[in-house]
């Protein structure tokens, strides 16, 4: 008679415990979304960090270059000044 009794305890135990596994579904399908943005967003900041980075290293040989042409007229001018006739 014991087990008569526990056959409602355990259905609805079961119907409990089913309901606990659908909502551990829809918790990890949220969290494995939650994980894909962050992984796109994670791509796409490091792309713009990349692409930034390319531009800075141009920026900066531009300015070498530019700096050693401005250098070199310096000591043309120097030298020109220094050759003259006073």
């Amino acid at each position: 008679m014991k087990e008569a009794a526990e056959i409602p305890y355990l259905k609805i135990r079961i119907r409990e415990l089913e309901e606990r596994v659908e909502q551990l579904r829809l918790s990890r399908r949220v969290l494995m979304s939650l994980i894909e943005k962050v992984e796109k967003d994670k791509v796409k900041y490091l792309y713009r960090l990349e692409k930034e980075n390319r531009k800075l290293h141009q920026d900066n040989y531009r300015y070498a270059v530019s700096l050693l042409c401005k250098n070199r007229q310096i000591v043309e001018l120097k030298s020109k000044l220094g050759d003259s006739p006073s």
